[in-house]
């Protein structure tokens, strides 16, 4: 306990003539705290002392850091008149941490109080920290436990308030579900599509049944993928769309229509009316093409016949030269004589012809 509150006493006191001050202490672990008292320095003079304008504008954080920008603000001094703050101060801070920071500055672009010292000071003769160093634990005596759902089993150890809850509950002591569409810690995430416009699960967002049309997934946020679409994305897109697959996530209403000959919402129905002139069309295009085969296959029997005779002749011609001779011989011969028994008969002919 303090008994000597001067410069040679128990105070640490910082520098002279500086523009920024601080005091740092190390709790060893993350404690639940109540509340801070502060003892500053008076030389043992009576109060309030002409060491108040130093203490001035003072700020105190608890962190779990050694840094005071990762810190909780529990405290700012500043004045609304003039005046001085006291020496001996109660700050109430219910959180929890590690380092309780002291700080205080005089930067040179600011106009302070009339009050306030030129320079920032840090003197400190007493600091008590009040709390529980049991986890998860309040109350006067540390001897009540935290509500089981508050997150990381931290509450306020005045009031059992949560300092958080886990994910899926709100409330001060955590014990109520997020609100239907809502889940996740802090209850700040919304829930997918899920079927039928169900809620889903307040922890973690999934969705009791299936999803809803167009989405999928378990939490139901994504869309469905190329050539999906309905209800839990389980449809395929028709192929008889104009563009094959490719429909509306939602309604699987083809992307620029159906195909010719093909109609319905999704594509699906045949079109009689087109298929008409579809079927006219294939008739047409199936005789052409038989016609086609037909005449192909004549002129393919045909040149391999003649190829065929031209090939035999030759090898007889070779295996044979007389009989060439003499069957051109022959073929000569019959040709004369049947040449002129055909000028014989047209001079007949023409003989009736005259008489008549």
């Amino acid at each position: 306990m303090y008994t000597d509150r001067g410069q040679s006493g128990q105070c640490a006191i910082s520098d002279n003539n500086q523009t920024t001050a601080m005091w740092r202490v190390d709790l060893e672990s993350i404690v639940s705290i109540s509340h801070i008292d502060i003892y500053n320095r008076t030389d043992n003079f009576r109060r309030p002392s002409s060491y108040t304008s130093r203490m001035a504008g003072f700020i105190l954080y608890v962190s779990n850091t050694t840094s005071k920008t990762d810190g909780y603000l529990c405290f700012h001094e500043i004045q609304t008149v003039a005046g001085t703050p006291s020496e001996d101060q109660r700050i109430n801070c219910s959180v929890h941490g590690r380092y309780v920071i002291y700080y205080n500055e005089r930067r040179p672009d600011v106009d302070y109080p009339s009050y306030y010292s030129g320079f920032a000071y840090s003197e400190l003769c007493e600091v008590e920290v009040y709390g529980c160093r049991i986890k998860a634990y309040f109350g006067q005596n540390c001897s009540r436990p935290c509500p089981i759902n508050c997150q990381g089993r931290r509450c306020d150890i005045n009031t059992g308030h949560c300092l958080g809850c886990v994910p899926g509950y709100k409330g001060h002591r955590c014990e109520q579900v997020c609100d239907e569409m809502t889940y996740g810690l802090e209850c700040a995430l919304s829930c997918g599509n899920c079927s039928d416009g169900k809620t889903c699960h307040h922890v973690n967002g999934t969705c009791w049944s299936d999803c809803d049309t167009g989405v999928h997934g378990d939490r139901c946020q994504h869309e469905c993928r190329f050539g999906h679409y309905g209800r839990n994305c389980m449809n395929t897109c028709s192929k008889s769309c104009i563009v094959t697959n490719k429909c509306n996530r939602m309604t699987g209403v083809c992307d620029g229509g159906c195909k010719p000959g093909w109609a319905g919402i999704t594509c699906d129905q045949r079109n009689d009316r087109d298929c008409e002139s579809c079927s006219a069309k294939v008739a047409i295009g199936v005789v052409v093409a038989v016609i086609i085969v037909l005449i192909g296959s004549i002129i393919n029997v045909v040149i391999l016949k003649r190829n065929h005779e031209q090939v035999t002749l030759k090898r007889n011609q070779k295996s044979n030269p007389a009989a060439k001779s003499k069957d051109v011989s022959d073929v000569s011969m019959k040709q004369y004589s049947e040449g002129e028994e055909q000028s014989k008969s047209d001079n007949y002919m023409y003989e009736e012809l005259s008489r008549i």
